[in-house]
């Protein structure tokens, strides 16, 4: 049947227009009765923001709203998601081109850092669970450094891998080639909840309360599943100790979770369980604070959820000097903050007087290097000792090998900058110590060499003001060769800025990076200011500085003086240079290094 064409009127409407002007009409007039609508009204109020970002939305939002101006981040968030333009960042890569600041910011999400002007690439940021990742792997990794890098590889502080010298067109393809073994680097950069770290001996550890890999591995597959869990007001931070041997570092995170063993007379039933500490940021000279709650290990991932969503919130959006949780945390009060949690979770958390929580087991200093028995009989690990987190592709590739014909297959890497074989036979390790140095590394360090660390420095990012990797080892070379009595391992931290990616404050000997003004003109060189007393595990501390602007060049020579002078005056090798710090001040230890031949002679 042919279509009929309604009849239009005189006045040019057709019935079927003048019924919808007729309802339209009816409607705005009613409208004007109950209030809704009234001439000369602005725009109707936006739409509540909905989806997974909705709640970043709000809270951008409530600050503009509140009278804060978002910081510059925040607008690129807002203007274009970083997964959103995932597509149209892989096309301008796949044509050569260099990212814009905002764009720079976008990749990180994706795993991609770019550094220039330092090195004209990108760096790229893994995510490995616990640290923990399987020999083919470790070799995958190594050859997508050659294919798409610079040929190396590092391990970093949070017992994670990075990859450098990236060229823009590789950028992609590199982030496909972690997807073909097994890995992603999603969210390990900009506002995101960072590598989750846990016990790197956990199910190994005869000393160890709870086997933190579950947990890890739990809590990462939660993240990455959650889009409302990136863009966070600023990155975040989240740690398992077991209560092992080797330390985690937990007193550093935003969120550490300790295992403890609570005792008879607690308001909960003893056992193992979960100790929540809370604003850890070292850079910022803060140490996680014990909030006295305690959880079962299940509840941890709804816990630190509710914990990261009240921070979402009420984290600060404008200035990105104070957007950690520590601020929010400064500001309210631990038991504001708590409280806030607790509303979201619906139900109040158990508390425990630390009278009944008994102590820390003792940890070990050398545990992330040397031959170690495990709880298994007859099996091992092995640390093995990196030049502050370097490896070559073809060292990988060997250690991999070697993981896999003499142990249980897997690398668990440490927040020490190294890695550990597991499930080596005892049979089997004086071939792994072999094998280990045909490679031009080794199992066996004292002094400061196993507990050195360094952070990327200004080889390779643009905030660092010194060398520090560069410096590290020189470092270690000078002391190996004028201190040859230490007997005991002090740890050094080097760091190239306040973003304290080396956690110098936690050293016994802590530098960061500075510049050092040698004329008039203002002229300047690379140094350090150099920090005395930092501890962690059963023994944390911020340290305190004794010395400011110090040249590169004559770093070397303070550490030894240091070196030298608690060597001379410790109570026997029992007392640690931590100990020694605090039993002497730092100000009379200072004045006394001072007096060493070595200063005296470097002046």
């Amino acid at each position: 049947m042919a279509e009929t064409t309604p009849q239009t009127a005189p006045d040019g409407f057709n019935p079927e227009q003048k019924r919808y002007l007729e309802g339209f009409a009816s409607g705005v007039a009613a409208a004007r009765l109950t209030g809704g609508l009234a001439i000369g009204q602005g725009p109707a109020a936006p739409a509540e923001p909905t989806g997974p970002d909705a709640i970043h939305i709000k809270a951008q939002d409530k600050t503009v709203k509140d009278g804060g101006k978002l910081c510059e981040q925040e607008k690129w968030k807002r203007a274009e998601n970083p997964f959103d333009g995932h597509n149209r960042l892989i096309a301008e890569a796949a044509a050569g081109k260099q990212p814009k600041p905002e764009d720079n910011f976008r990749w990180r999400y994706h795993g991609l850092f770019w550094v220039a002007p330092n090195q004209v690439s990108y760096m790229a940021r893994l995510r490995i669970p616990n640290g923990i990742l399987h020999h083919w792997q470790f070799a995958g990794v190594a050859d997508l450094a050659d294919q798409h890098g610079g040929g190396y590889v590092h391990v970093t502080t949070r017992a994670n891998l990075q990859v450098r010298e990236i060229s823009p067109e590789h950028a992609q393809p590199f982030l496909d080639g972690l997807v073909d073994i097994g890995l992603t680097a999603r969210g390990s950069g900009a506002d995101n909840i960072r590598n989750v770290t846990g016990s790197s001996t956990a199910g190994i550890d005869s000393q160890e309360l709870l086997d933190t890999r579950p947990l890890a591995k739990s809590w990462n597959n939660w993240i990455i599943n959650d889009r409302s869990l990136y863009g966070l007001p600023r990155k975040f931070n989240v740690a398992f100790d077991g209560g092992g041997v080797m330390p985690t570092l937990e007193e550093t995170n935003d969120i550490g979770f300790q295992a403890i063993e609570v005792l008879d007379g607690a308001a909960v039933a003893p056992g193992v369980w979960m100790r929540l500490v809370l604003g850890g940021i070292s850079g910022h000279r803060d140490l996680a604070r014990d909030t006295g709650i305690v959880l079962k290990p299940e509840d941890c991932n709804a816990v630190a959820d509710a914990i990261i969503r009240v921070f979402i919130e009420n984290g600060d959006r404008t200035n990105r000097n104070k957007s950690r949780m520590k601020y929010v945390l400064d500001a309210w009060g631990f038991d504001k903050y708590l409280a806030a949690v607790e509303d979201k979770l619906g139900r109040k958390l158990d508390r425990v007087d630390p009278a009944h929580v008994a102590p820390r087991r003792p940890t070990d200093r050398f545990a992330h290097v040397g031959v170690h028995a495990q709880k298994q009989a007859g099996l091992n690990w092995i640390g093995v000792v990196l030049p502050v987190g370097k490896m070559t592709s073809d060292q990988v590739r060997a250690l991999a090998e070697i993981a896999r014909d003499c142990g249980d297959g897997q690398i668990r890497l440490t927040v020490w900058q190294n890695f550990i074989f597991s499930g080596i036979p005892d049979a089997r390790v004086a071939e792994v110590e072999s094998r280990i140095l045909e490679l031009g590394l080794t199992t066996k360090a004292a002094g400061i060499r196993s507990g050195l660390v360094a952070c990327t420095g200004a080889r390779g990012c643009k905030f660092a003001a010194s060398d520090t990797k560069g410096h590290a080892l020189i470092i270690a070379d000078h002391v190996e060769r004028t201190v040859t009595e230490l007997d005991v391992p002090v740890n050094v931290h080097l760091t190239g800025c306040h973003h304290s990616c080396a956690q110098h404050y936690i050293g016994d000997i802590g530098l960061i990076g500075a510049k050092v003004v040698v004329s008039e003109e203002g002229d300047t060189v690379e140094g350090y200011d150099i920090v005395v007393g930092g501890g962690f595990a059963e023994n944390p501390k911020i340290g305190t500085e004794i010395w400011k602007a110090v040249k590169a060049e004559d770093a070397p020579f303070r550490v030894e003086a240091l070196l030298r002078t608690y060597l001379a005056r410790r109570q026997g090798p029992d007392e640690s240079f931590q100990s020694f710090t605090a039993r002497t001040g730092t100000e009379a230890l200072r004045d006394a290094a001072e007096e060493q031949p070595a200063l005296k002679a470097a002046a």
